[in-house]
């Protein structure tokens, strides 16, 4: 059960606290709601590209990661489709040099030709490195483009491609800084050993005067259902053949995401899990197997996918997976296979609660997705799905029409 206070304060700034007695180390997050899906298809990447520019210095101070060291701290950040998150971790005693890096970056990054550029340079790197030349790089990149043809969710956050970020004007990249990076747009959790109305002061101190210039929420176009089965064959040079089979679910509120995330444990939660017995014990199909769920805050995905054995042809790869569906939908899973899963849940979730970046970083995204109470739920949720739930999932999401399947095959 993790505690908590939240304020908002008269700049839009959203604040959530979390008093922890039993930590000398105190957490700062801070979440942007700016992802992928908030980019224009013609000009991809820049969320991405900002996690990268919010390290390069302010106006007042040039070096952001100088001072965390100096105060004992680390930091670091990432970026997805739905949000960036830039995190600090350090001694309590330290906290206001977290807020006080936090709060002038916030609206005071140094956004010069020079400073862009080398970010601009480090990212098409990183671009060309991970997905370009690397052996399934853009494998995850086509199966987004598959599965998705109208929502942002069709590419990755890495962008559609380096000449969306290499061709972004300075004027673009500063107004993407004016339009998402506001107080009004920002979620501050903190975990440690201090009572919330004192962190909410340090938060008035640190974030209170900074002013909020709001801009209305772009529409984000919804994903039109799908009515039949989609399919792409790629070649490419590496050492063998995958398998992916995407289906869409519900999105992050919804039923389909604890039953989604359930039933993808039950097939791949480990070595026991019902794909590894079955498909590479057993079968000796694939040399690797997985089964997962985006977790998206729309529309996401349930994806199947593995690497086939030389001597496996892709059709009974394929087959293999269509078989352990059916054996989904027509027969309940056992009480034994849903009681790990659950008991697994469980632990991971009273696990996480004992380290303060987990908390502080959980707040700011319950806050995000709009059921803050939601983090001291999920457990119970969990607890009350069927085998029958688990069935009906099963047979609602996992049809040929809704399907999409991307065979990345070995030259």
């Amino acid at each position: 059960m993790i505690t908590y206070h939240k304020k908002t304060l008269s700049n839009g700034l959203t604040v959530i606290a979390n008093h922890d007695t039993t930590s000398r180390m105190a957490a700062v997050n801070i979440l942007y709601k700016v992802g992928a899906r908030n980019e224009n298809p013609n000009r991809t990447g820049l969320a991405h590209l900002f996690e990268h520019l919010m390290f390069r210095g302010t106006h007042q101070i040039p070096d952001f990661d100088t001072p965390i060291q100096m105060a004992c701290g680390e930091n670091n950040a990432f970026t997805n489709n739905d949000y960036t998150d830039f995190y600090i971790t350090l001694p309590l005693a330290n906290i206001e040099t977290a807020l006080w890096l936090e709060s002038d970056r916030m609206r005071g990054l140094n956004l010069s030709e020079e400073a862009c550029k080398i970010e601009k340079r480090v990212v098409i790197e990183e671009f060309r490195q991970r997905y370009l030349n690397q052996p399934y790089g853009d494998a995850n990149m086509l199966l987004r483009a598959l599965a998705y043809k109208v929502h942002p969710y069709r590419w990755a956050t890495i962008g559609i491609s380096p000449e969306h970020i290499e061709q972004a004007s300075i004027e673009e990249i500063r107004n993407f800084y004016d339009r998402f990076y506001q107080p009004s747009n920002a979620i501050l959790s903190f975990s440690g050993d201090m009572e919330a109305e004192e962190f909410f002061t340090l938060a008035e101190k640190w974030f209170g005067s900074i002013p909020n210039t709001s801009h209305p929420a772009a529409e984000i176009p919804a994903e039109p259902a799908q009515c039949e089965a989609r399919r792409q064959v790629v070649e490419r040079d590496v050492p063998a053949t995958t398998i992916s089979i995407a289906f869409k679910m519900g999105n992050r509120l919804s039923a389909d995401f604890f039953l989604g995330d359930i039933t993808s444990d039950i097939l791949a939660g480990g070595d026991s899990a019902r794909l590894y017995e079955h498909l590479i014990k057993n079968k000796r199909l694939f040399a690797s197997v997985n089964a997962y769920i985006t977790g998206d805050v729309d529309c996401g995905l349930f994806v199947f996918t593995g690497q086939l054995l030389p001597t496996t042809t892709e059709e009974q790869a394929e087959q293999a997976f269509w078989d352990e569906i059916e054996e989904l939908q027509h027969n309940f899973v056992s009480e034994y296979e849903l009681e790990k899963v659950k008991n697994k849940f469980e632990a991971n979730t009273l696990f996480g609660e004992l380290n303060v970046m987990n908390k502080a970083m959980n707040l700011g995204y319950y806050e995000m997705i709009g059921d803050l109470p939601l983090i001291n739920r999920e457990v119970e949720t969990y607890r009350s799905l069927s085998a029958a739930d688990i069935a009906s999932f099963a047979e609602r999401i996992f049809r040929k029409e809704n399907s999409s399947t991307l065979i990345y095959r070995a030259k």
